[in-house]
């Protein structure tokens, strides 16, 4: 029968004495590993947050188990469900082992990757044990969605707690559970453990005592080599940023430059992958004079830098350069992701000083309302922000690590526990990867500018209602004429669409809100080229909810790119002979993509 084994052939090819020469290095690594683990934590180097961590998932959990159990009606009738989903598995379980067709108790969604595997289903022991693993999450799930009497914001920790539980104990995450592993380990006779356990160890190491799971083999994936590899020149540089001016390409060129304000949660490059991917390559071909701020990766010497020193020496001292490089006193400007957040509150702040800098403004997936702020809002309240401020007061920053950490969270399937059982159960390194190579290149945080950013947006949301104080001056949006081209992406988790949209009424100029397809990285980062996604456009923003939205929305094919261009040209048209990279005033000091950059947390 062919559910019977795993695999004939690579039983066949199974070798006792190499798996057990394997499986004693596999041990070996595994102690390296440990050792990697402990060494910081007993030199004191690294402080655990581990019981910090886990008493904010206790004490959610146990406010879901508190409804069901304080009412023995209520706990009988929890029991009596999850036991008739047991007992549906067993008798299906009970036919198909007497030889008769029966129909599963429950299946896994036909997107999820964890069971594509033929053997999930053909094999009775690794369907049971899927099928039990779906039936107890779908159980846990229940207890959350139907806990009645739960507050919105502990049922929402209560939800992502318990997804993080039921995806670190999917049994396609261990070795005697996954057919795959399974098969790969007797083919191998173990070598996929052994190698596994190295890559372990190597991550250990390489996270200073956490793990820092590869996604992306590093080879032919080098800054200024094959990515961030856009012509340019440093002209301006401060403690915080390096300003970057790239070489135009074109006969003309718009006369307003564009001044790009990336975040620094991320590095800049995401802008410019390899050139068939690259926003600000397709710019400069496009006839714009593109600048970039690169953010610096602090150390603890910068944990003192605030929101408005960011605004200071970040997009105003760049607007400051840009008119030296160019003699130009306005730019559009282009925000993304928190860059867009840093960005708002700059043109609130020059619109109550009655400066006027700037020409257009660009959201890339960028929040200035968080009322539906989406997942991170689980990390949010006063207790685990305070938590968070006590760790970052030793420090002075939050270590890129742990934000990076908190963001593959948000999607573990795919960002963690793949590369769980690919890197370390397989032993298959990842092959390279731009995009994830960049995801993994983690920046920290400063202390006060991070804790501004978290108290004064996700927590009180003061940007949006008028509230939010920055150099002693109360910003107002409202304020804000300037034309807006606002981006959401459809699959955003960080910078949900509704998010996006609702934050759109609070301007006080005219606002093209756009949604684009895919997420937060690939419905920003697609070209033309690619013929990849498409993108939306409705100009009511007003009082309307996504759905709503999208019902009257005209659906255009592929990139949004041509289309934010043309909208570019439409609000200032007069074009320019190109200009040469730097001035007098502000002459080159390093080639693209510079040295802030390539500095690693």
């Amino acid at each position: 029968m062919d559910d019977v084994t795993v695999n004939d052939e690579a039983a066949k090819k199974f070798d006792a004495e190499a798996f057990a020469m394997n499986l004693a290095r596999a041990l070996e690594n595994g102690g390296k590993a440990l050792a990697a683990y402990l060494k910081p934590r007993e030199s004191g180097e690294f402080k655990d947050n581990a019981p910090t961590e886990m008493s904010e998932v206790i004490k959610t959990l146990t406010a879901v188990a508190e409804y069901w159990l304080s009412d023995n009606e209520r706990s009988s009738d929890l029991q009596t469900r999850m036991a008739k989903g047991y007992l549906d598995l067993w008798g299906s379980a009970a036919r198909r082992l007497a030889g008769q067709e029966a129909m599963p108790a429950i299946s896994p969604s036909p997107r999820d990757k964890r069971f594509a595997d033929p053997e999930w289903k053909s094999n009775q022991f690794f369907n049971f044990m899927m099928q039990l693993y779906l039936l107890t999450t779908q159980w846990a799930h229940d207890l959350v969605n139907n806990a009645e009497g739960l507050d919105p914001h502990t049922r929402k920790k209560a939800e992502f707690y318990v997804q993080q539980i039921t995806n670190a104990l999917a049994p396609s995450n261990f070795v005697l559970t996954n057919p795959e592993v399974l098969r790969e380990t007797l083919a191998s006779s173990g070598t996929n453990l052994a190698r596994g356990m190295q890559m372990l160890a190597e991550d250990v190491e390489a996270g200073k005592g956490t793990l820092k799971i590869r996604q992306s083999d590093p080879a032919n994936l080098e800054l200024g080599v094959n990515m961030a590899t856009t012509p340019g020149k440093v002209i301006f540089q401060n403690d915080l940023i390096q300003l970057i001016q790239y070489e135009p390409t074109t006969e003309r060129v718009l006369r307003t430059p564009l001044l790009i304000v990336p975040p620094w949660i991320n590095k800049f490059y995401i802008l410019d992958l390899r050139p068939e991917k690259s926003f600000i390559k397709w710019c400069v071909d496009q006839g714009v004079t593109v600048f970039v701020i690169s953010w610096v990766n602090p150390d603890k010497n910068l944990g003192a830098k605030t929101w408005e020193n960011y605004m200071k020496e970040g997009p105003l001292a760049a607007m400051d350069a840009i008119e030296k490089a160019t003699g130009e006193m306005k730019v559009h400007t282009l925000g993304y992701c928190v860059g867009g957040t840093m960005l708002a509150t700059t043109l609130a702040w020059l619109a109550e000083q009655r400066r006027v800098r700037v020409a257009s403004a660009t959201f890339l997936a960028a929040q200035v309302d968080f009322t539906h702020a989406g997942d991170l809002l689980v990390f949010v309240d006063e207790g685990q922000i305070s938590a968070l401020e006590r760790d970052m007061r030793e420090s002075g920053v939050l270590e890129g690590a742990k934000m990076a950490m908190a963001f593959n969270m948000l999607r573990s399937n795919d960002l963690i526990w793949s590369y769980v059982v690919s890197n370390y159960l397989k032993g298959q390194a990842p092959a390279p990867f731009d995009l994830l190579h960049w995801n993994s290149d983690a920046t920290r945080m400063p202390a006060s500018n991070h804790s501004y950013y978290l108290r004064n947006c996700y927590l009180e949301n003061r940007l949006s209602t008028g509230t939010m104080v920055l150099d002693n001056t109360l910003l107002d949006l409202s304020k804000v004429k300037v034309p807006v081209y606002n981006l959401a992406t459809r699959e955003d988790h960080i910078a949900p669409a509704d998010s996006v949209l609702y934050g759109s009424q609070f301007f006080g100029g005219p606002v093209k809100f756009v949604l684009s397809g895919s997420g937060h990285i690939a419905g920003v980062v697609n070209p033309p080229a690619s013929n990849k996604y498409q993108y939306w456009t409705n100009d009511n923003i007003r009082d309307v909810s996504l759905p709503d939205w999208l019902k009257a929305a005209q659906e255009h094919k592929g990139s949004w790119w041509p289309h934010w261009r043309k909208w570019l040209a439409g609000i200032d048209p007069e074009e320019v002979t190109p200009r040469s990279v730097g001035s007098d005033a502000l002459p080159p000091i390093e080639d693209a993509p510079g040295s802030y950059v390539r500095v690693r947390a």
